[in-house]
Formats: C-alpha cells, sequence, structure tokens
C-alpha cells in the first residue's frame, strides 16, 4: 500500500500531470463560453453535457488521486487550495444529481478558479494578494480620510457651481471616486468647472496626486512586498519537505543497517 501511495503520489506531483489537469480546466472554460451561444447550446446540448460529466468525474479521480497520495491524509486538508478544488467538484456531484441546470452552470464556470491552485505561479499570487487583506487596514483607513476632507471641501467650495457633481456630502465622495479613477475626470468633472473657477484645477491636481499617486503606491508596496513574502514561505515549506523526505529516508536506511547487522550477528552466532 505505501508503495502505491508513493508512485501516485510521483504521478500527481509530475509536470505533465498538472500540464492535462491544466489543459482539462482551459477546455472546461473553452465549453463553458460556448454554452452562453444559444444557437451552439441548443444544437449541441448533449455534448455539452457529456462533455461536463466526463470533466467533473475525470477531476473526481484527480482529488482521490491527491487524497490518496498525502500523508498523512489530514494533510490534504491543511491547503485551503485543496478545500477549495474539494468543495467545487463534490457541488458538482450534488447538483448533477438534483438536476440544478443554473447552479450547475455556474459551478462550470468555477472550476476555471481551479487554474489558480493548479499553478504554482498564479497561487503564490492570490495567496499574497489574500495577504494584503489585514495590511490594507491601515491604508483604506487613510484613503477614507482624505476621501472625506477632500469631499468636505470640494462641497464648501464647488456646491453653488457643479451642484450635479458636488451637491452634498454623498454627490462629492462619488466625484472623486471617479476622479481617483481617473476615468474622464479632466473633461467631465474639472473642465467645465474650471470654466466658472480658474484656480479649480489647484483643488483636482493636489486630489489627483494625493488619491491616485500617493496612495494606490502604498497598495502596490504592500502587495508586492507580500508577494515576494509569500515566495520566501513557499520556498521555506518545500526546503522543510524535502528536509523531511530525507530525515525519513535516512531513518529507513538505519533500520534496514540494524536488521543486516542483526542477521549477520546471528549468522555468526550460528556457526
Amino acid at each position: 500500500m505505501e508503495q502505491l501511495r508513493l508512485r501516485i503520489h510521483h504521478i500527481v506531483e509530475h509536470n505533465w500531470f498538472q500540464g492535462i489537469i491544466i489543459t482539462l480546466i482551459l477546455f472546461n472554460a473553452v465549453i463553458v463560453g460556448l454554452e452562453t451561444y444559444p444557437g451552439i447550446y441548443a444544437e449541441y446540448r448533449s455534448f455539452f453535457w457529456s462533455a461536463d460529466t466526463a470533466l467533473l468525474w475525470i477531476f473526481t479521480v484527480e482529488i482521490a488521486m491527491r487524497l490518496f497520495a498525502a500523508k498523512p491524509f489530514s494533510s490534504f486538508f491543511k491547503s485551503s487550495w485543496n478545500w477549495f478544488d474539494f468543495l467545487i467538484v463534490s457541488a458538482g456531484h450534488i447538483f448533477v444529481g438534483a438536476h440544478f441546470v443554473t447552479v450547475l452552470r455556474i459551478l462550470r464556470v468555477l472550476r476555471v478558479f481551479r487554474a489558480i491552485s493548479v499553478i504554482p505561479s498564479l497561487r503564490r499570487l492570490v495567496d499574497a494578494l489574500l495577504m494584503t487583506i489585514p495590511s490594507l487596514g491601515n491604508i483604506m483607513l487613510l484613503m477614507g480620510i482624505i476621501f472625506y476632507i477632500f469631499a468636505v471641501i470640494g462641497t464648501m467650495l464647488f456646491q453653488t457651481v457643479a451642484p450635479e457633481y458636488f451637491g452634498n456630502l454623498q454627490l462629492s465622495l462619488l466625484t472623486l471616486f471617479q476622479v481617483v479613477t481617473l476615468e474622464s475626470w479632466a473633461s467631465d468633472v474639472m473642465r467645465p468647472i474650471f470654466d466658472e473657477l480658474w484656480w479649480s484645477w489647484i483643488y483636482f491636481v493636489l486630489f489627483v496626486l494625493v488619491g491616485t499617486f500617493v496612495i494606490f503606491n502604498l497598495f502596490i508596496g504592500v502587495i508586492v512586498s507580500n508577494v515576494e513574502k509569500s515566495e520566501t514561505s513557499e520556498k521555506e515549506a518545500a526546503t522543510a519537505i524535502r528536509d523531511e523526505a530525507q530525515t525519513e529516508e535516512i531513518r529507513a536506511l538505519r533500520g534496514e543497517i540494524e536488521e543486516l547487522k542483526a542477521l549477520i550477528k546471528q549468522d555468526r552466532q550460528e556457526k
């Protein structure tokens, strides 16, 4: 049983196996995309259903192999990505049996997310983005303060000139959100006000400099820092796993040496 587990472990960790799974996930994505065309879906409905069922069972076998290869068994569920894969495949079987067509089609789309869990570089990137969530609290608070201050000032300055943009605090916040995205802020928002108040450009330029360049650079800095931390932690985890495997091999070799010593000693005693 142990030899079978090791053999399956080598299979699921091999590059060609991961390549096949990625190809099937992309094929699933193409099928889901084609289903959005009513004419194609109506004509090849049976093909889509058969292909989806086949893919579902292939992914089920893949998860089962990864479960069997895990040592110990519970180590498979220590990874949130393994939980995600397991739940997506399990939910697919549940809704296939219940014939909830709409939910099932949504789950087919969610299977495309499995490309993230299979491709290590994407997995590291998403892990880094998730790691940034706690770190972004102070940045979001700083951004909220800046938005609030500029919204109040903008309402006081431009309420009579541009009430559709700065009529009250809510409208001012929404306008500043448009400005910070740099989407038509100059032509739609600033220019009409600039025609009435020539000095209004100072307000908008200051907000763009502070809100866009400073705050966004803080976001980027935090994300880059967490990407580096994620890569470092993954390398450390891989090193720990490799060291553990080497330790187990050394223990096995020592056990075999002890057995050989015992056999040699027994043979000498018999002689």
